[in-house]
This record gives C-alpha cells, structure tokens and sequence, in this order.
C-alpha cells in the first residue's frame, strides 16, 4: 500500500464567513502526540461511515492517532463582541476518512476541558467533553523552541501528564508518508471532526485554519490514562510515540452548533 501525495494547494482555501455563534481563538503550546496502533484496536470505537486512514509503518499497517493539548486564549464569538475566555483542553484524535464524501478527517474519541462554559458543549450539543483541571509550565527560548513544555491534567475521564523538550536537532518522522508535506498535510489539516455524541447519535462540526507551523520535538515523559484504560496505547509504549510536533500559537474558526447526523 503506497500513500498518496497530499499537497497544502489542494486543502487551503479561504475562510468561510463567520455568522451565528462560529467562534474563533488562539491555541497556544498546541502540541500533536502521534501514536500508531493495529487497527484492531478501533474495531469498537470507529463507525462503519469511516474507515481508518492507515500508513504502512515497520512493516505493518498502522492507525494514527494524536493526543492535542493546548490552552484556548481570546476564545471568543467570530461575529460580535463577547468576552474573551482563556482554558485548557486537549483532544483525542483519530485519523480517518469519510467514506460518504472522501474527505479526510478526525474521529473524536473526546476532549477534556478546563473551563465552566464546558456545559454548552457537554450539556447543550451533548458532546463528548469533560470536566478537568489543567496546569501548563512552559518556557520557550530566544528562538521560540521550547526548553520546556510540562502539561498535567487532573480528570476523572482522562488525567494526563506531559513533558517535552525542542530544539534544532529534533528530527522530522514521517515513515510510512510519500514526504513530509504529505504527513504535515494529513497531521494538521484535517477540518472536520466527527464524534459519538453523548445521547449515541452521531455528530460533526468543522474549523478553518490557515498552514500551520508545527516543528518537531522530543517526548521525555507520558502518562494518558485514557489510552492505557482502553487499551490503545499501554503506558509503556506511551514513551515511544510516532512522532511529535508544537506549535507555539495558532488561530483557529470554529463554526457551531454541531450538527447531528443520525
């Protein structure tokens, strides 16, 4: 199985007009944890609508999956003044594609979230978000890099903790991509999320995001209670990622409500 080329051209556009109660923000220390699992291990998690997007890696035929943690500053309504609000999150993402439209895409296996307003999502559009308290201890150096990139989730649903280091040695990995476009294409440009919702029924919402600038880093420390509890990724293998990526700050469009598909 070869991977096909993907290229930035064929995925950016510009960003659709906000309207209603879209949203954007900041994400600052965004971080991309990348893990490659059998597939078998979403054979209960992922809906028959989608099917895995899949790399040949070390021989095999591997799943993708990334752990995203970052900290929402100036989150806010797109259209209107409001409030701005600052809190932690962190995403449990799998690659797939929708084989309805083709499109690629990520399977939201949940997120975590530091902030009261978590009842509009969870409550409100019944999505998969739950309550946690975050602490960020990051310093970057002159060159941005970071020094230092400490993360630790307190969470019934999914404690975590996180250490990572930069610097200008890091390599790039991609095995399994055709070239590291490719791999840049499909790790950070996905635009829509799908997600059992909290009621069973399936749901989806889309962002817009200009390129992102993720450079690679080093992984020193990982504790995801969630990947180890459903036998994803054992602590163990925890320590030994695919790949890693950070991107000191981006700014992304989000645009709700969720719809419900089924």
């Amino acid at each position: 199985m070869t991977f096909p080329n993907l290229n930035f051209p064929d995925f950016l556009h510009p960003r659709p007009q906000p309207t209603g109660l879209d949203v954007q923000c900041k994400l600052k220390h965004f971080a991309l944890i990348t893990y490659a699992l059998d597939p078998i291990r979403f054979k209960d998690i992922i809906p028959e609508r989608f099917k895995l997007d899949t790399i040949q890696y070390q021989g095999k035929e591997q799943a993708l999956m990334s752990v995203v943690p970052f900290i929402d500053v100036d989150f806010t309504s797109a259209v209107c003044p409001f409030p701005n609000f600052t809190m932690g999150q962190t995403n449990y993402r799998v690659y797939v594609i929708d084989q309805e439209t083709q499109e690629r895409c990520v399977w939201f296996i949940g997120t975590t979230l530091d902030s009261w307003t978590l009842i509009v999502p969870r409550y409100l559009w019944q999505l998969p978000w739950h309550t946690a308290i975050f602490d960020f201890d990051c310093h970057q150096d002159s060159d941005g890099l970071y020094s230092q990139y400490k993360m630790q989730t307190q969470s019934e649903w999914a404690s975590a903790e996180l250490q990572l280091t930069q610097s200008h040695e890091n390599p790039w990995h991609y095995e399994g991509f055709p070239n590291l476009e490719t791999y840049l294409v499909y790790l950070t440009h996905p635009l829509a999320g799908f997600y059992h919702r909290r009621d069973g029924k399936l749901g989806t919402y889309r962002v817009w995001h200009a390129r992102l600038q993720a450079k690679p880093a080093k992984l020193l420390h990982a504790k995801f209670d969630l990947l180890d509890r459903m036998n994803l990724v054992s602590f163990e293998n925890q320590l030994n990622p695919y790949s890693v990526l950070i991107e000191p700050i981006n700014e992304f469009t989000i645009y709700l409500p969720p719809r419900v598909i089924q």
